[in-house]
């Protein structure tokens, strides 16, 4: 199923098929499991716990980030695929991340964690049938198809890897040198 066919679009999805482009929902998995297993492990220790800015998360905690909210669209994508019928709740990630302990993790545990529940949902996505992934879900002010649910997983790596690339690998002493 193409990006061109979700009919009810919530205002956040267009920013999801900006960052996915109009691939299939295994391909946007897939490569962003690609763009994992390409990280610099030895330029993200490098950068360590620095930031960009005053209270702004460290590379440990946006990965932790990305593991966390994963974890959360596949709960979401469970209750809908399997027709439990319950609205998930919202969840505050600025909560989440300073109550998660991801800056005492080395990045390679965080990096193999992310692979390893990456590969988790591409199982569970490509376990859903046609019917499962044009079901509505409904949560909040949103509406849209299950397989949305995939794409915004795959464009929120997408994302929080350009942050990591625009405002942390600047941040590598070597890579001024």
């Amino acid at each position: 199923m193409k990006n061109q066919e979700i009919k009810k679009n919530p205002e956040f999805l267009a920013y999801v098929l900006k960052l996915t482009g109009d691939i299939e929902l295994h391909e946007a998995l897939q490569i962003s499991l690609n763009q994992i297993n390409e990280l610099d492990i030895t330029q993200l220790k490098r950068i360590g716990l620095k930031t960009y800015e005053k209270d702004k998360w460290t590379i440990h905690k946006i990965l932790q980030h990305l593991i966390d909210w994963e974890r959360i669209w596949c709960f979401r994508a469970i209750i809908f695929a399997r027709g439990e019928g319950a609205t998930p709740d919202a969840h505050d990630q600025e909560i989440m991340g300073k109550n998660s302990n991801a800056d005492e993790l080395s990045i390679e545990q965080l990096v193999n964690e992310l692979l390893a529940v990456r590969q988790s949902t591409i199982m569970m996505f490509e376990s859903f049938n046609e019917k499962m992934l044009e079901t509505s879900c409904v949560f909040f002010e949103y509406e849209m198809p299950l397989h949305s649910i995939g794409l915004t997983i795959a464009a929120h790596q997408i994302h929080h890897f350009n942050v990591i690339q625009e405002r942390y690998l600047p941040l590598d002493d070597q890579s001024l040198s």
